[in-house]
């Protein structure tokens, strides 16, 4: 993608939604660290739905490790890999009430060592939570970078600096939601649904896929 076409990329998926958020339902901090760790290969559809159980019942690290894993296990189970993902929950729920008084970190570094926190997930609490400039790169983000030609890369890590580097600061904070959300509901992996996409014009994809007869 010409760096010309970064900014009017950007500028018209704004418009279109000026407020991007998550579609991971949480109130607190601590309540989007869990969401986000409980999303890895899972959908945030599926992960709202335990949520919804769980948050009235435990909402914060004290009253997760007092559930036991077996107890939290009971209301993520609907959620894929939930046995590895309680065990981790429960070790960075004991982490943060030992480490940081019960509150989440707001260094990359204090959040990565958190068991089951990646970069990744690292980036979303820092975005989301804290308004940091973070790219958190998932599956649909990797995806555009390529495809659009706006962040060419081998690695999510890859694209990722490339995002940084060529995201004008202006746009920076709500990116990776209009991307992901683009990613989700128009340049899908199949097939894009360019036809309906209204920043075909800046997008190096083609040929693009023609709207259906």
């Amino acid at each position: 993608m010409k760096t010309a076409d970064i900014a009017p990329f950007f500028a018209t998926l704004k418009a279109a939604n000026p407020m991007p958020v998550t579609e991971l339902e949480y109130t607190s901090v601590f309540e989007l660290l869990v969401a986000v760790l409980l999303s890895a290969q899972a959908t945030d559809v599926s992960v709202n739905k335990a949520t919804r159980k769980l948050f009235p019942v435990a909402n914060t690290p004290q009253k997760i490790l007092a559930l036991g894993q077996e107890g939290l296990e009971g209301y993520i189970k609907t959620i894929g890999l939930y046995r590895s993902k309680a065990r981790h929950l429960m070790q960075t729920c004991r982490m943060l009430v030992e480490q940081h008084g019960g509150q989440v970190p707001r260094s990359r570094e204090a959040l990565q060592a958190l068991p089951g926190v990646g970069r990744k997930t690292a980036n979303v609490v820092l975005n989301s939570a804290f308004g940091e400039a973070t790219m958190a790169v998932d599956t649909h983000i990797f995806r555009l970078g390529n495809r659009t030609g706006l962040a060419p890369g081998k690695t999510p890590l890859e694209v990722e600096h490339q995002l940084l580097k060529r995201i004008p600061p202006e746009y920076l904070v709500d990116a990776h939601h209009w991307l992901i959300l683009h990613g989700r509901y128009v340049c899908l992996a199949r097939k894009p649904l360019c036809w309906q996409c209204a920043v075909a014009p800046y997008c190096d994809y083609t040929p693009k896929t023609p709207q259906p007869a």
